[in-house]
């Protein structure tokens, strides 16, 4: 596990915890394998039945760290097994997942709140995918699930254009279920996600299939997508607009 992701159980929610602040939550290759660790683990957990993600005050989750994509550009390996589980766990994941989002949310940090079941938000939040101006493409199945949930023309909006969404227009998209005040933000998700645990299992994990559909149709995508992405991280372009975002 990561010290920079904290894991905790109580009440039948098991809370992932983004705890990299001084980065704004940047996602390294060890958090997104703590995190996938902990999803996967959660899973065969008979003590779990919803899980929380949640951030820091102001800085839910910025996307992936960029050292890490130039990194990973310069060994000519894509994306990488850590990010690549992370993606599968949140696509066949079976017990609903509840995530809480103040303050950023950029990148992987938007796009996995697509495999959520129930999303709050504080009213200072902002949702942004700058995919295209890094010279790379969408990714976590968000080019197959952001156009079924939000339709063709906002989904470009959001993951073409990088057009940041506010609260009011994450909600509107379809991202986001509900705004809560920050002060009141993770206890309202954390209460969300122990009535979610409380219901039957068994009739919730049917449902929940039948409304989402097939996890493989998705982790299809996000395959497709990765091969993609490794493609455009190597490019002139993508390697350009690196260099800017680090000497700026």
């Amino acid at each position: 596990m990561s010290a920079e992701v904290e894991i905790d159980l109580y009440d039948a929610v098991q809370t992932l915890r983004l705890a990299r602040p001084q980065k704004k939550n940047a996602l390294t290759g060890a958090m997104y394998s703590a995190l996938a660790e902990a999803l996967e683990t959660g899973e065969n957990d008979e003590a779990v039945g919803a899980r929380l993600i949640v951030g820091a005050p102001g800085a839910f989750c910025a996307g992936n760290d960029i050292k890490d994509f130039v990194a990973m550009a310069a060994s000519g390996g894509g994306l990488g097994e850590p990010i690549i589980r992370f993606l599968h766990a949140l696509a066949r994941a079976q017990k609903p997942i509840v995530a809480a989002v103040d303050g950023l949310a950029i990148g992987v940090g938007t796009t996995m709140l697509l495999h959520c079941d129930y999303v709050l938000a504080s009213p200072h939040s902002t949702f942004r995918t700058p995919f295209l101006d890094l010279g790379l493409v969408p990714e976590a199945g968000s080019s197959l699930l952001a156009p079924q949930r939000m339709g063709p023309a906002r989904a470009f909006e959001l993951l073409c254009l990088g057009a940041p969404f506010d609260a009011e227009q994450a909600v509107a998209a379809g991202i986001v279920n509900h705004i809560v005040a920050a002060d009141a933000l993770e206890a309202t998700a954390h209460e969300a996600a122990r009535e979610i645990a409380a219901k039957p299992r068994e009739a919730l994990a049917i449902a929940r299939r039948l409304i989402r559909g097939d996890p493989e149709e998705i982790v299809a995508r996000i395959d497709k997508e990765a091969v993609a992405f490794a493609e455009r991280l190597a490019s002139p372009e993508a390697q350009a607009a690196f260099a800017a975002f680090l000497h700026r």
